[in-house]
């Protein structure tokens, strides 16, 4: 696995103005009662959702700390610690979130260590809970934290507090260093909670991808209307994670082959089987609007019980399907 994607950790800044102080307290109370743009959090009485390690616990506190603790330039950092929902779906469901604490407060030690900052730098964080908007695997479990920086740190040489700065340049790359320890305690925690053979396992699964998309050498099994466009599709599978596959299918997509699913959470015996009698469906009705009868044959089959795998009939002749990709 290519380490760079184990994890996203991702810095912006916000500058010392009125109307970015407002942006900010604005920014920090979507974070307290969000896990994304779509959901609430789930709020429980008597818990704080922020984990305060010195910027405080709640939408006021911290935004007061911000304020507080700004330098001429910076107001506050917010860094963005994303695990990859395909190394998470590897974690015990019940330690998944400690692991996305431990993580977060790791980075952020480990980082400010590694610059030689001793006396470290005060934070704060709030967990998420999401479902992820990968096309080709949506609604894997994608828990990440948004952390609060503050715009000045406290030096001991100096005996002041100085401007916190994150510097590219080729003598001192922040960002790149920010990373590596990212990926260094992201492989450590991994070794941990899923084992030493976790980076194998990951090879692995991904090798049974490129097996499983090796179905598009056959001819097309049919053609569906994309984007007003006619293009080849071929149904087939593909392993979500170590336990769960997919059923849908694959189209080229500009120069590389994707996938998009049409259900998901079977195994992959149900998945392979399900496929073969869709695809098989599509040669014996091939005037049918293919796309529609595959994606049709799914649902049915799948809100049925398939075990005899009885086909639907064929949609009747009308205005195609299209779908945005």
């Amino acid at each position: 696995m290519d380490r760079k994607q184990m994890c996203v950790a991702n810095l912006r800044y916000k500058r010392p103005s009125a109307d970015e102080a407002k942006r900010m307290k604005n920014l920090l109370g979507y974070l307290t009662y969000r896990d994304s743009r779509d959901e609430g959090a789930k709020m429980v009485a008597g818990q704080e959702r922020w984990t305060d390690h010195g910027m405080g616990k709640s939408v006021a506190e911290i935004a007061q700390r911000c304020d507080d603790l700004r330098s001429n330039h910076v107001l506050a950092f917010s860094l963005v610690v994303n695990p990859n929902p395909q190394l998470v779906a590897m974690i015990p469901h019940d330690e998944r979130e400690q692991f996305v604490r431990e993580l977060t407060e790791n980075v952020v030690d480990d980082f400010f260590e590694a610059r030689g900052l001793d006396t470290g730098c005060e934070f704060s964080y709030v967990l998420h809970h999401r479902e992820s908007d990968d096309p080709q695997a949506p609604g894997m479990h994608n828990p990440h934290t948004h952390v609060v920086l503050p715009g000045t740190v406290w030096s001991e040489e100096s005996g002041e507090r100085v401007n916190l700065y994150f510097s590219q340049s080729k003598k001192v790359d922040h960002i790149a260093m920010l990373h590596d320890v990212t990926e260094q305690n992201m492989a450590e925690m991994l070794d941990r909670y899923v084992g030493p053979d976790w980076e194998e396992r990951i090879d692995a699964l991904e090798v049974l991808r490129n097996e499983q998309k090796q179905i598009v050498g056959e001819e097309a099994h049919g053609i569906g209307l994309f984007d007003d466009e006619p293009v080849k599709f071929w149904g087939g599978v593909r392993q979500t994670d170590e336990a769960n596959c997919a059923i849908g299918y694959y189209l080229p997509v500009e120069d590389e082959i994707v996938f998009r699913p049409v259900a998901s959470g079977l195994s992959r015996e149900q998945a392979e089987r399900l496929s073969a009698a869709v695809v098989e469906q599509l040669r014996n009705h091939p005037d049918a609007d293919q796309l529609l009868l595959y994606r049709e044959t799914v649902k049915i089959l799948l809100d049925e019980g398939y075990d005899d795998l009885l086909p639907p009939e064929p949609p009747s002749s009308g205005p195609s399907f299209d779908m945005d990709i």
